[in-house]
């Protein structure tokens, strides 16, 4: 072993196995150590820095300074390899075996009363060393001090010019500061997570994104970090937005003329909407992907295929969808247009990236649901990715009858649907959207394994699970309408701790199951299934989770929202006893569901649903061709809704009712949006 170098190498020396194994995979760091611990490399250091390992079967790697990326080694592999990892464990076992003996060496020296010499860690504190300590905690710095200079140096011009793009529209970030649990700086941004491995040193930046296809995320956290240290300094959790527009007097949101055609739509309605009308929308479905507004483009993507659906009598077409997608653009641009009330990141989603290849990532199932649109059966598979703290889904569709059981055994990427649905995986293969669908690619290379899931969902971030229902409920009232909110698929897919369940009962003339659940504090949350031809055994596998018939159930998974003041939980899966249950792909048994008097939705909801069934008929059969009684239709659903309470919702109708005639114009356009807006935010709230 050669003499210890005259700089040291801090950034090599502040990595941790854990880090290392970011960076690579946890297997390759594991075999590195057995290697090393059989046969270690010698190991020498370069006057400029260049740490260089000779191993024993003659392979050479050398790791110039700059991080894992810049490293070099004989061997075949054609990315980070199991020498380089030992390189860089041979070379921290050498600095801690040469600290001891300098420890030893100044302690007998100061024992004698001499001179102890050089203090111990000077030598190593070189222009990439990792900053000093107290001991007690992590290193006190910020990634924000990163210059631009530095990032370009490390992201290239390109992606910086891309990452400034962003800025320019603006993203939001979740800004994390070192702790002594996590001792390492990371941002949440939309499109991937970004952790700062080594202090000061943008060598060793690791992001959940594929190497090299999204680096402009890094530039991205350095700025976020940034806004956080000028705006919150001394919170340890901070969420900041970054960029935008500057236009002061809020007046513009980039959709004006997607719009325009939303009203063009309404206008003429689904029914009779030209042919013409694809190339319009095409038109603007670029406009906004140029300038990156992802939600506004994902909402008009989907009001495309509406359009489309009803031109092919496909079954796909819901007059109601359409009328909300109309809806939901002119709603976006009104919380953009408010006077900065809503951050335009967040309702554009202007920081979201179309696509993100993942590196190696393990997802935990949270079960599937199987529903049905005319003959055409889709299976959606819920995962848990605990390293952002979201939920990811997986879908597929088949043509044809198959029923929930039939479709589990079906295969994606190599694995069966009902494997997928109840078990964890670990792929290398993954592509996230920005609505959070995931994705796997197909690759001679990557590999997905997939392994039976227990059901062990106390180990994910808290984000995902519920212990408290309270609280719980606290956050889905904080919840902005629904219209704009971001579109992530599974917003509201949580895991449920059940402590007890109180009580099971079946609504025959609904075909829907509803179960009493309560938390350790007492809480309770109603669970709540709905049968499906497409899932017959879906409420039946409910009922014997919930009774426990297969043993006691622990959590449960699934979509909760707000009812009556309640929260409810509509079921994907359940951890009963060590084993998963996802009742959409159960087998359908004769049932055995015991029988209550079935209820009616009650007068408010019924008011609600009547009004919206009105409104949605403008855009199904445009505002330029209702019939002559529509008027009167209209003033007698504001009666009923006045009658329930729902003064501000009825105005809303009667005002719209009153703007139709012969010829109705923006003024007609202007009321439908705002009745339209209230109905569906009330109905929000009921359910």
């Amino acid at each position: 072993m050669s003499a210890p170098p005259a700089t040291g190498r801090g950034d090599l020396l502040a990595l941790t196995p854990d880090s290392l194994a970011a960076l690579t995979n946890r297997g390759l760091v594991k075999r590195a150590t057995k290697e090393l611990d059989q046969a270690a490399p010698a190991v020498t250091v370069d006057g400029d820095g260049i740490v260089r390992g000779a191993f024993p079967d003659g392979i050479a790697a050398s790791l110039p300074i700059g991080g894992l990326g810049v490293g070099v080694c004989s061997c075949d592999a054609t990315t980070v390899c199991r020498h380089l990892i030992g390189l860089i464990l041979a070379y921290q076992r050498r600095h801690t075996a040469t600290s001891s003996h300098a420890d030893q060496r100044r302690h007998t020296a100061t024992s004698s009363h001499a001179d102890p010499g050089p203090r111990p860690g000077s030598p190593i504190d070189g222009p990439s060393a990792a900053p000093p300590s107290t001991g007690t905690g992590p290193a006190v710095w910020s990634p924000g001090s990163f210059t631009d200079e530095q990032l370009t140096s490390r992201i290239g011009a390109r992606l910086m010019a891309a990452a400034r793009r962003v800025e320019r529209a603006g993203y939001l970030a979740r800004v994390r500061r070192p702790t002594s649990i996590d001792p390492v700086p990371t941002v949440e941004l939309g499109s991937a997570t970004v952790r700062f491995l080594v202090p000061r040193d943008l060598g060793f930046v690791h992001t959940d994104a594929v190497d090299g296809v999204r680096d402009d995320v890094v530039a991205l956290a350095v700025w976020a970090f940034r806004v956080a240290d000028e705006h919150a300094p001394g919170l340890t959790e901070a969420r900041v937005e970054v960029g935008g527009p500057t236009n002061d007097d809020g007046s513009g949101s980039g959709l004006e003329a997607t719009l325009l055609l939303a009203d063009r739509v309404l206008r003429d309605g689904a029914v009779h909407i030209g042919t013409g009308m694809a190339a319009a929308v095409a038109e603007q479905q670029q406009a906004l992907a140029a300038v990156g507004l992802r939600w506004p483009l994902l909402a008009l993507d989907d009001l495309a295929d509406q359009l489309t659906a009803y031109r092919e009598r496909s079954a796909r077409y819901r007059p109601d969808t359409l009328a909300g997608l109309i809806l939901e653009l002119h709603a976006r641009h009104r919380a953009v247009c408010n006077g900065g009330g809503s951050p335009p990141a967040l309702v554009l989603g202007t920081d979201e990236a179309a696509e993100t290849p993942l590196r190696r990532v393990r997802l935990d199932s949270l079960g599937c649901r199987v529903s049905a649109v005319g003959e055409q059966r889709t299976v959606e598979i819920f995962h848990a990715h605990a390293e952002t703290a979201t939920v990811l889904v997986l879908r597929r569709s088949w043509d044809g009858e198959a029923d929930g059981a039939a479709l589990a055994r079906r295969r994606i990427g190599g694995a069966t649907v009902g494997a997928l649905a109840a078990g964890n995986v670990v792929t290398e293969s993954a592509v996230r959207s920005a609505s959070r669908a995931v994705r796997l690619a197909t690759s001679r290379v990557a590999q997905t394994t997939v392994n039976p899931s227990q059901g062990h969902w106390d180990a994910l971030p808290e984000a995902l699970v519920v212990r408290d229902i309270d609280a719980l409920g606290v956050e889905l009232d904080a919840l902005p309408p629904r219209v704009v909110r971001p579109r992530i698929e599974a917003e509201l897919v949580r895991v449920v701790a059940v402590a007890d369940v109180l009580t099971v009962n079946y609504s025959p003339g609904q075909q829907r199951l509803d179960a009493v659940i309560v938390d350790a504090r007492g809480t309770h949350a109603t669970v709540t299934a709905t049968h499906t031809g497409a899932a017959p055994g879906r409420l039946d596998a409910v009922a014997a989770a919930l009774t426990g018939k297969n043993g006691r159930v622990q959590h449960v998974s699934g979509i909760v929202h707000r009812s009556a003041g309640g929260v409810v939980i509509d079921p994907l899966a359940f951890a009963v006893d060590g084993a998963m249950v996802v009742p959409d792909l159960a087998p359908s048994v004769a049932s055995h569901l015991g029988f209550d008097g079935g209820d009616e939705p009650g007068q408010l909801v019924a008011a609600l649903q009547e009004s919206r069934t009105l409104l949605t008929t403008v855009a199904h059969q445009g505002l330029l061709h209702l019939p002559a009684t529509y008027p009167d239709r209209l003033l007698g659903a504001a009666r009923e809704l006045t009658k329930v309470g729902l003064r501000r919702v009825a105005s809303a109708v009667n005002v719209f009712a009153g703007t139709l005639g012969a010829d109705p114009g923006e003024d007609a356009v202007r009321a439908w949006r705002d009745a339209y807006l209230r109905v569906e935010v009330a109905l929000d709230l009921c359910y």
